[in-house]
Order: structure tokens, then C-alpha cells, then sequence
């Protein structure tokens, strides 16, 4: 209906605009000033006021299109999250002026990743976040991510794109990294959490955001036969290593070449698991014009991309021979620092979650240290720079076919 009094309205103008000028009067307004009062308004002023009234310009059209940011959802673990970069870096972040560039539209973005996130939790989730993303904390759950960001958008419809990571901390880093574990079990362990657990995740997210495009990233192998294997990645390595009781203990030579393989494995297991379940979600909506919604990005990681390799896009330690020297004359008491753009914020954030309190016995206090030490290095492994740049360009190759669609939203 209001369309067609906007129609007649600007009619009705264009008739004073002619007679204004066969008549050459002087005198003229804005005709849209009038077209956006009240239609009562408008009417009344259109037949009461002298033809001089309507300005004998071109009219434009309404905008019909909503007006408002394209909404950005980045949901998952540290990978959306962007351990130890800067904002500025993060990938989700180059996502964002990517698509305001290719769509001329402002994106407005949410963040709900954090650090350690793991897809779903057993039993009832307590709701609680660290203040800081660095902090590596397995709660609020991905899913549970999803129903923080479902009450804060109020409607889902308004969410036009989801990024998300996710599975890596249901495996366990620590189990990926434990060269204890075979290639075997690192298989049979990602395809059980890879699998139809990001499958429930996708359906979760699909039905609470029943419009948006989701675009679901993949990992990266973490050693590779490009890794140093100098005094920095054994002792690293062998932190991890946990020997099953009564087998063999493994050398540093067959720790080496174990990582190598879980790696590989992880890489491809993972790949395979989330395009699948991708796939199947995918196919719950052949024949419907949202079919290929949700898209898997694989991440291009070559052997010299891994940790402590040649051309690394992962965060590693501090490379300065002072500091290694200064580590090593030390004997233990003074450590290695990493080298990522976060690392004082994050250590003030570690120290002030793993506070000792009041009561507490010298067993716990000895685990909070520990937790506060591992928390500092939190964003080892992670990608840099360079590596936020690969997921970013992976990410664009899958938007590249869907942005036209987010542009005329």
C-alpha cells in the first residue's frame, strides 16, 4: 500500500512540476521532503499549496532494500578465534573488509570463538568465559556459542554468514601431539569427534541461522619432515610424550618420525571428516534454494608451513640468539618466550585465571602453576601472519561463488 501512495504521491508532483514550468514561478521545494511526511500530510500540502510547491528535479525512487550491515558470525575455537594475532590480522578480520569491499555494504561481526572451545560438553554446561580469548578454556561450548548468539541477534534470519572452527580440542591437542598414540588412533579418534559431532553442530547452526551461508575451515598437519629438530622442538616434543605403562619407551629419532605420521593423519583425517559431514548437512537440502549453504574450506599446508619449518605460518618461539643463549646458560630458569603478537597480553590474562585463592593445598597450587605455564604458550602452533592469510584466501575462495547473493541482501 505504500508503494502505491509513494506512486500516486510522486505523480501527483510531477503534474505541479509541469505546470510550474509553463508558468515560470520562481518559487519551488523539494518535492521528496513532502513525499517522506505522512501520506495526510503530504496530501494536504500537495492540493493547498500553489503549483510552486513540487521542484522540477528528477524524482528517485524509494529504497526498498534493507539498510543495515551485513552480520558476520565467527563461532568456534582459537583457529576464528586468532591465537596470539592482533585484530587487525585475525582472518575473520580480513574476512570482514573483504567482504565490505566486494559488496559495498558495511559487516557488522560477533565473536563467540575462543581459545580450547570444544564443540559440545557432556551433561549441563555451565556458561562461563574467560575475559580474555587467549585463555584457553573448553566452555562456552561451540554449540552453546551458537545459543549466545541466537539471544543477542533475536531473530536468526539477520545473520547472513557463520565462520566456524571446530573439533580440534574434542580430539585433544594433547593426544595429537603424544607420539605414544599411532596413526591408527588418531584416525579412529577424529573421524568419532570430526564427524557426527560437527554434524550435530552444523544442524544446530542451519536451524538457528536459517538464511546465513556457513563456511566450516579445516586444520593443518602441526610437524612435518621440514621441522627442526634442534634443542627447542625435542624438548617440546617430549613434553607431550606419554608412554604407554609397560611398552617400550620410544627414542627421540622414533618420537620424531611418529609425529610426523599422527600429523599427516590428522591432516587428512580431519579434511575428510568435516567435508563429510559438510556434505551431509549439505544434502538435507537438495531441491531447496538453500542447498550448498554450508561449505568446507580446506586449508593449502605444505611441509615447510608446519611448526619450526623453514617457511612456517605457525606461531613459534622467540628465534633471537640472545634468548637462546640466555635460556640455555640458565639451566631452566629462564624460558623460552614465543614470538606471537599477543604474548604479554596473554600472560597477564593467564595469570589473573589461574590466581591461586586462599585454602588451596600445595598439590593445587602446583596445577594452577602448571595451567598458568601452558597458557602462556598457548598460541604455539597456531597460524601467524602468514598462516591467517592462508585461511583467509581459502575462506574467499569458497565466498567468491555466494557475496553477489550477501551484497543484495
Amino acid at each position: 500500500m505504500f508503494v502505491r501512495v509513494y506512486q500516486q504521491l510522486n505523480d501527483f508532483c510531477k503534474i505541479f512540476q509541469e505546470v510550474n514550468a509553463l508558468k515560470h514561478v520562481g518559487l519551488q521545494v523539494n518535492c521528496r521532503i513532502i513525499i517522506q511526511l505522512r501520506f495526510s500530510t503530504a496530501l494536504a500540502l500537495c492540493l493547498l499549496a500553489p503549483v510552486t510547491l513540487c521542484q522540477d528535479t528528477q524524482s528517485t525512487s524509494p529504497n526498498t532494500s534493507v539498510d543495515r550491515p551485513l552480520n558476520m558470525l565467527v563461532l568456534g575455537d582459537s583457529i576464528m578465534w586468532g591465537q596470539g594475532l592482533r585484530t587487525e590480522h585475525k582472518s575473520w578480520y580480513q574476512i570482514k573488509i573483504w567482504l565490505a569491499q566486494n559488496t559495498g555494504r558495511a559487516v557488522s561481526e560477533r565473536i563467540e570463538a575462543h581459545a580450547g572451545a570444544v564443540i559440545e560438553v557432556a551433561g549441563t554446561e555451565v556458561d562461563s568465559l574467560s575475559v580474555d580469548g587467549e585463555v584457553k578454556v573448553s566452555v562456552p561450548s561451540v554449540i552453546n556459542q551458537v545459543d549466545r548468539a541466537l539471544r543477542n541477534y533475536l531473530d536468526g534470519t539477520h545473520v547472513d554468514l557463520v565462520l566456524v572452527s571446530g573439533c580440534i580440542n574434542d580430539v585433544g591437542t594433547t593426544n595429537l601431539l603424544n607420539a605414544a598414540n599411532t596413526p591408527e588412533e588418531i584416525r579412529l579418534l577424529t573421524e568419532a569427534k570430526c564427524g557426527p559431532t560437527m554434524e550435530r553442530l552444523l544442524r544446530r547452526i542451519t536451524s538457528s541461522f536459517p538464511t546465513a551461508y556457513v563456511i566450516v575451515t579445516g586444520y593443518y598437519p602441526f610437524v612435518s619432515k621440514k621441522t627442526r629438530r634442534d634443542l627447542f622442538t625435542r624438548g617440546f616434543m617430549k613434553g607431550f610424550y606419554q608412554a604407554v605403562p609397560g611398552a617400550s619407551s620410544l627414542s627421540q629419532e622414533s618420537i620424531f618420525k611418529r609425529l610426523i605420521a599422527n600429523s599427516d593423519e590428522w591432516y587428512g583425517s580431519s579434511n575428510k571428516s568435516l567435508s563429510e559431514a559438510v556434505r551431509r548437512v549439505n544434502a538435507e537440502f537438495n531441491g531447496t534454494k538453500y542447498q550448498g549453504r554450508v561449505m568446507f574450506a580446506e586449508i593449502p599446508f605444505l611441509p615447510e608451513h608446519s611448526f619450526r619449518a623453514p617457511k612456517t605460518q605457525l606461531w613459534n618461539f622467540e628465534s633471537s640468539l640472545f634468548r637462546k643463549l640466555l635460556v640455555m646458560l640458565s639451566v631452566g630458569k629462564i624460558l623460552p618466550r614465543t614470538n606471537d603478537e599477543m604474548r604479554k597480553q596473554r600472560a597477564t590474562s593467564c595469570k589473573e585465571s589461574w590466581w591461586p585463592l586462599p585454602n588451596e593445598t600445595p598439590s593445587q597450587k602446583k596445577e594452577k602453576k602448571k595451567q598458568e605455564l601452558l597458557c602462556r604458550y598457548g598460541a604455539l602452533g597456531h597460524p601467524n601472519r602468514k598462516g591467517a592469510l592462508t585461511y583467509a584466501e581459502a575462506i574467499k575462495d569458497q565466498l567468491k561463488t555466494v557475496y553477489p547473493v550477501l551484497g543484495s541482501r
